[in-house]
């Protein structure tokens, strides 16, 4: 079982939900998530979700035993991917996350949450962005 997130080098300190689809979600960071992002965490065959819906500094963690347990008692076993971290969501406390899936891609590139015309090789639109008019 996967658990542990190994993220690479970057500035990843502001983070979101850029999709959710039946089976897939997707979590955006990079150091201002307000025009563009640099890293994806892609969630597929997904059977458990706790996220906030924006958050910064996230900390990655082995989920405890007791959210290895609910996890299998809601989906009858463990999945190969369950990973756990806490985050600030902008409340008084941290909030936890759970994500339980069959499998995790970590994706680098630039993805721009606006329309622009002049992408370079490897950067493309957020899925939401679409052309003007």
């Amino acid at each position: 079982m996967e658990s542990v997130i190994a993220l690479p080098e970057g500035a990843w300190w502001d983070w979101d939900i850029v999709a959710w689809d039946p089976g897939r979600l997707r979590l955006g960071a990079g150091y201002d998530i307000s025009y563009a992002h640099g890293l994806e965490l892609v969630f597929s065959d997904l059977v458990f979700v706790t996220c906030p819906v924006a958050f910064r500094d996230p900390v990655f963690r082995e989920p405890t035993p007791d959210e290895a347990r609910l996890v299998a008692r809601q989906v009858g076993e463990t999945p190969a991917v369950l990973v756990a971290f806490e985050a600030d969501a902008g409340g008084p406390s941290l909030a936890s996350g759970l994500v339980a899936a069959g499998h995790l891609d970590i994706v680098q590139g630039l993805v721009f949450r606006y329309w622009r015309q002049d992408l370079a090789v490897g950067e493309r639109l957020a899925p939401w962005v679409r052309p003007p008019g």
